[in-house]
């Protein structure tokens, strides 16, 4: 069950994080955990803040004879991912997590576990209420729907914080101090078709890809994990020429910053080619299993007889709309020529929907250099041009320029080092934190991010170190004790 998590060390972070799972947080859905957090500030009788989008901000005085520290906010957003495997039953609107140990992990029973970013917030927590630790004055700001358009950080407005020093308690790796991130974008692209009812004698089926590990589109994209939508994009790129395979309907992915896990279509193919097109789809899916055995080894693509579709897609419209799905970039762009084995560009495509005349493609655009993440909208443009869609960009946010005269980076280093004997890696991430648009907005923070080891978020296979979790939170106390003045 999923208290079990309580007997885990250090008590009053894991005590946070298991209140957290209890609550209902998925992105655009944080009602529930904003009230929670806002009632508990309030119970331990801080300062607490509900901005205009839904922040939260839990302001700490500093413990006596520490007045004299730099102010420091701890940050971390609400929301987490909600994705869970075909084959369990789970309301994310409704349902609390059921998180375990597994070894030297804690993970979830097929859904994402929320460690992305709840253990940044269960820290952050266990600093206000700690009657302990000796720091400077703290604020604890709790942000909304960082995965789904960062809406929060975009919703912050200057003069409400009075921090000197930001720090973001939103990275994976134990060990790594981050002071730099990319920058992304939303490209949506837009395709009206004509539909046609499918000709005589055509039989029906379903078309379902599964069993693939998925993960965060920026994390994990130098992985090369499989894509649900770039795999049946090329399935039906190939069955269209070979069956004139017509699409009633294609659905892949549900999340713009996950790497697509499943995906299915209603295709319609001619009944005297049936026998031809099962033998097909046998053979696709070992040709893919074969190409992604070592990274993604459950992977299936299978094909259900079904009931007829009465509507396909217009051939035509069909070959224009496949050929550029199969065109359109997705995964690693380009490495970083500044910082060893750092992806400075790449896209993700994340959500394909076609039904009832309407077909729309979503993918997520990340670069650490903006020329680059421009120029791959260009790309998406100018491929969608060509068969008369319609394209649109939103959601853009900076990244985060490293600096690395940062004096809480110094200072980090020296604490880490004081701690474990040894000093932590500095990285940039090729991930969206927020600490790009909360720099625009408070240009004197000095910013850094860091945080436990977390593994496959963005996934069910999300788990988090349990001995980092530990590392983590020494680290994090001790240097609130010793922060700059």
């Amino acid at each position: 069950m999923s208290d079990e998590i309580l007997k885990l060390q250090p008590k009053e972070v894991w005590n946070n994080f298991y209140k957290l799972t209890q609550i209902p947080r998925p992105s655009k859905k944080e009602e529930k955990v904003i009230a929670f957090m806002k009632q508990w500030g309030e119970n331990l009788g801080l300062e607490t803040i509900v901005d205009g989008v839904g922040n939260v901000i839990i302001r700490k005085p500093a413990t006596p004879g520490m007045e004299d520290r730099k102010g420091i906010v701890l940050q971390a957003h609400l929301d987490m991912v909600p994705q869970k495997n075909s084959d369990v039953d789970h309301d994310f609107e409704k349902d609390p997590i059921d998180a375990y140990i597994d070894g030297e992990w804690v993970t979830a029973r097929g859904t994402t576990l929320g460690a992305d970013n709840g253990m940044g917030v269960a820290a952050a927590m266990a600093v206000l209420e700690s009657k302990t630790i000796k720091h400077g004055p703290i604020e604890g700001l709790f942000t909304i729907d960082e995965e789904t358009g960062m809406t929060g950080a975009f919703g912050l407005k200057a003069g409400i914080l009075k921090g000197d020093i930001l720090m973001n308690l939103d990275s994976e790796d134990e060990g790594e101090l981050y002071v730099g991130c990319a920058g992304g974008t939303n490209a949506n692209l837009f395709y009206d078709y004509q539909e046609e009812d499918v000709p005589a004698g055509y039989k029906g089926y379903k078309i379902n890809i599964a069993g693939l590990k998925g993960g965060h589109s920026g994390v994990d994209i130098h992985l090369g994990k499989g894509n649900a939508n770039v795999l049946l994009a090329r399935f039906f790129y190939e069955a269209g020429k070979k069956f004139d395979a017509r699409i009633a309907e294609f659905e892949g992915g549900n999340m713009r910053n996950a790497i697509p896990r499943e995906g299915f279509a209603v295709v319609a193919v001619a009944g005297d080619k049936a026998n031809d097109f099962a033998e097909f789809v046998k053979t696709y899916e070992k040709t893919i299993q074969d190409e992604y055995k070592t990274i993604d080894p459950d992977l299936t693509f299978v094909a259900k007889a079904i009931d007829t579709p009465q509507k396909v897609m217009n051939a035509n419209d069909q070959l224009k709309f496949v050929s550029a799905l199969v065109a359109t970039p997705s995964g690693v762009i380009r490495m970083s020529n500044d910082m060893e084995g750092l992806v400075e560009t790449s896209t993700n495509l994340s959500i394909v929907i076609i039904r009832n005349g309407k077909a729309e493609v979503r993918s997520l655009l990340r670069s650490s250099v903006d020329s680059a993440k421009y120029a791959l909208q260009d790309v998406h443009e100018a491929i969608y041009k060509l068969i008369g869609a319609r394209t649109e960009f939103d959601g853009e946010y900076p990244g985060w320029k490293p600096n690395m005269a940062s004096p809480i980076l110094k200072a980090m280093q020296e604490q880490y080092n004081n701690l474990y004997g040894k000093i932590p890696e500095i990285k940039a991430i090729h991930a969206g934190l927020e600490c790009g648009l909360l720099g625009g907005v408070y240009t004197n923070w000095d910013m850094i991010s860091f945080g436990p080891t977390i593994r496959y978020p963005h996934s069910p296979d999300e788990k988090i170190n349990i001995e980092t979790v530990q590392k983590f939170w020494d680290f994090l106390v001790h240097t609130l004790e010793n922060a700059p003045k």
